[in-house]
């Protein structure tokens, strides 16, 4: 028998939005990034050169205005972006991550009304689903809605929020039947300018800097009662839904951005001299650089069997995807802070980015579900 080896490769389009989004990363945002974490400030930037080029959002159909690109082709923009500034990867992720929802259980009016601004860029969509004591036990969230004619009714506080502020959107899940459990919980699409909604505080972050994270609040929020995402009482399967289908984006980031931690350390090594020759000259060195590129590799071909298995709307994602989030953070942590070693007491300064990409790198173990929970996903599959 022979086999088919086309039926496992990049396509042309795939190679060629690759190299577009390397040039402009390289020339439009890898300027900016040192300072972007520096100062804490959104990447500004990234934001401008990745919307006039159509990169912020190229999950969206073209029903919706978007430029309709796969998850395998989002997943590669979402790389090679977080390769030079993990911040500005999330414009691109968290679109996806709050607008996956509507994509996938809204109503046809809501996804004509709240779609096109995203596509245009004239805003961003965050996703809502976490609390201060609701984290990796989601189901046990506090929000409250509650239909009043043809309003709903938002009442509680979301936390770790990534782009509040700048989002417009926000997919939020609330309780709307407290006595059913996950089946009482209902999604939403809440606007920032709706009645009673609030953006709080910045968090002060380890990494990632640049993106805000913020607690959004609601004191009688309220929105028209069409902006319900799905049936009452569906939302929770919907946000587990969605991060089916999201968590290859964060692989996607921590692949990145262990590339990046990786590019730079050969070429410091190579620059290096030690003892009267090049770094890289030493054996130690040179296993350490071929395990860091192997198990990139390894993550980046999880990540994307991962994201064509969701594209292709296969059943039983839940195992690729946490595999391809947990295995891709986990290569990203460990590759950072090898490259940190790399650099030696150099890497611990911020002078080089390796010290910068090393604390971006451990969010991409905790958000969208921690690793710990990313196996118990796995292990429940594996046993049932």
């Amino acid at each position: 028998m022979t086999a088919d080896f086309d039926t496992y490769r990049l396509t042309d389009d795939h190679e060629h939005i690759r190299a577009a989004v390397r040039e402009l990363s390289e020339k439009a945002i890898a300027p900016y990034a040192a300072a972007v974490d520096e100062d804490s400030r959104y990447p500004h930037e990234a934001m401008a050169a990745l919307t006039k080029a159509g990169f912020h959002a190229t999950h969206i159909p073209e029903a919706y205005g978007g430029p309709g690109a796969d998850g395998v082709a989002t997943c590669i923009v979402i790389e090679e972006i977080a390769r030079v500034c993990m911040t500005s990867s999330l414009i691109p992720a968290v679109n996806k991550l709050g607008t996956t929802p509507v994509l996938l259980a809204a109503s046809e009016d809501l996804k004509k009304q709240v779609l096109p601004p995203i596509a245009a860029g004239e805003t961003m969509f965050s996703y809502a689903l976490s609390e201060r004591d609701a984290g990796s036990d989601a189901a046990a969230m506090k929000a409250r809605a509650r239909l009043d004619g043809d309003q709903w009714v938002l009442n509680g506080t979301k936390a770790w929020i990534t782009n509040a502020g700048v989002s417009a959107y926000y997919t939020v899940m609330a309780v709307t039947e407290p006595d059913m459990g996950p089946n009482g919980i209902s999604a939403f699409v809440v606007h920032e300018d709706d009645p009673g909604f609030e953006v709080g505080a910045k968090e002060r972050k380890m990494g990632i800097k640049g993106s805000p994270t913020c607690e959004i609040h609601f004191t009688d929020c309220t929105i028209p009662a069409d902006r319900i995402i799905g049936e009452p009482g569906t939302g929770f399967r919907t946000a587990l839904r969605t991060l089916d289908h999201t968590r290859p984006t964060v692989g996607a980031q921590a692949v990145g951005l262990a590339q990046g931690a990786l590019d730079q350390a050969i070429g410091y090594v190579k620059d290096r001299k030690q003892f009267g020759q090049s770094v890289s000259n030493f054996q130690g060195v040179q296993f350490m650089l071929a395990d860091m590129a192997m198990k990139i590799e390894a993550a980046r071909h999880l990540v994307y069997v991962a994201a064509a298995r969701a594209e292709r709307g296969e059943p039983n994602l839940g195992f690729v995807s946490a595999a391809a989030k947990c295995y891709a953070s986990d290569v990203a942590m460990e590759v950072t802070t090898e490259a940190v070693q790399l650099f030696g007491g150099a890497g611990y300064t911020r002078e080089f980015p390796v010290e910068r990409m090393m604390r971006d790198a451990k969010i991409t173990q905790i958000y969208e579900g921690t690793n710990q929970v990313q196996r118990m996903v796995m292990a429940r599959q594996l046993l049932r």
